[in-house]
């Protein structure tokens, strides 16, 4: 008997393996599989660029902005060089800021403000000089204190695990500068700007004050130099700002990763239609709308002031942050049911054994309703032949409340 029984396990075994099927799982991949229910990270995308949706000037006090962070409803920033002040404001009036200075910190080189529910997290190690600082640290700042004008200030110190030579490479020549991190609930990830390269690595350390040694996590080719991080922990989402070479801005959205593998998930590049920006704040608090940075940048007879864009991702991610309207996910486990063929270019056949009746609501990718459908039997047949070749999900109603959700191919 204990032979049989562990005979069936292995078999139940077996087939559970033999039913996850690793692939790219995002409907909006030039490679989505329909079958795959593990995203491996392949997914590819067609290259795309988007317009700012408004743009607003900054005071010239903050000409040489870094960071940027959305607390409280507001914008924070500061400076890059010197100056030891944050700065708050709205959009609605620009030059109507707050300062908050931290009068017992030096600014070398701040780049880039994070954040978690206690702490304001400034990170002091640009490192494009001559790539050999030995001073690089993250301020740790107490929110309730820093409102209080009486700031609490901590500082994690760290070095790079992979730099052992911190010979002078001279300005703009390293792979060990810095300027976008992110703060976890456990701990802190520094994405590298790196010059040489054009990749970024991935770097670990603890987020509490002390001395350490940043562990190597991950590397990938960014094709650009990484100037500013946003994250949504609870949506598994990192958004990074940069630009080209020849400074031509993008973001990096990176989603649907496991744990903190960042670059383990769809990581899908954007380029933004502000040519000659040199962008380095980004910022947003629903994964949807993206606020995006520049400095003040000046090169022979053409100047771009320092400005905060706004951009609109939703085309690209809302199916991920909103998946009520259309769940990549979908799946079935409340009835037994048949839908096919599909893909197909025609007909749809629904068919749902013991069901006298039913409604079917289908949604495209970007999950605008597209049709609904009422069947007073078992079965239904859609015409999806004036349907636009895509993707469509559908939301299955059924008497006793119950739904049945799923995915459909028009080719």
């Amino acid at each position: 008997m204990k032979k049989i029984i562990f005979s069936c396990y292995l078999i139940s075994f077996t087939l559970n393996i033999q039913a996850q099927i690793c692939g790219c799982t995002d409907i909006l991949a030039t490679n989505y599989n329909p079958n795959a229910t593990i995203n491996d990270g392949s997914c590819l995308y067609n290259s795309v660029t988007i317009n700012y949706t408004n743009s607003w000037a900054l005071p010239q006090t903050i000409n040489e902005t870094s960071g940027l962070l959305i607390w409280n409803q507001k914008f924070w920033t500061h400076n890059d060089d010197t100056d030891n002040q944050l700065y708050v404001f709205d959009t609605l009036n620009m030059d109507n800021y707050t300062t908050y200075p931290l009068e017992l910190c030096e600014n070398n080189d701040w780049e880039e403000i994070s954040q978690d529910e206690i702490y304001l997290y400034i990170g002091d190690f640009g490192n494009n000089v001559n790539g050999n600082r030995t001073d690089l640290k993250i301020l740790r700042v107490d929110k309730i204190s820093l409102l209080q004008n009486n700031p609490l200030i901590d500082t994690i110190n760290f070095s790079y695990s992979l730099q052992s030579d911190f010979s002078p490479t001279g300005s703009n020549n390293s792979d060990f500068d810095c300027e976008a991190f992110v703060v976890s609930t456990d701990s802190i990830y520094l994405f590298t700007k790196e010059w040489v390269s054009k990749k970024s690595t991935i770097y670990s350390l603890p987020k509490i004050p002390g001395n350490y040694i940043a562990n190597f996590v991950r590397q990938y080719n960014v094709q650009g130099l990484i100037t500013g991080a946003t994250y949504l922990e609870d949506k598994r989402l990192v958004a990074l700002s940069g630009y080209s070479q020849l400074l031509q801005p993008f973001i990096w959205i990176l989603y649907d990763f496991q744990n903190h593998n960042f670059f383990g998930g769809n990581k899908r590049k954007i380029s933004l239609n502000i040519p000659l920006h040199q962008t380095e704040g980004i910022a947003s608090d629903d994964g949807i709308t993206y606020f995006i940075s520049n400095e003040r940048f000046t090169q022979s007879e053409f100047t771009s002031e320092a400005k905060i864009h706004r951009f609109d991702l939703s085309n690209y991610l809302n199916n991920y942050i909103n998946p009520t309207s259309a769940d990549i996910n979908f799946t079935s486990k409340n009835a037994e049911y048949y839908l096919y063929p599909n893909p197909t270019n025609d007909l749809l056949h629904v068919k749902i054994p013991d069901c006298n009746s039913f409604q079917m609501t289908v949604y495209n990718s970007s999950g605008q309703k597209t049709g609904f459908y009422q069947s007073y039997s078992s079965e239904l047949i859609v015409n999806v032949s004036n349907y636009k070749k895509g993707f469509y999900f559908y939301v299955i109603h059924l008497k006793d409340g119950k739904t049945v959700k799923g995915k459909f191919i028009v080719d």
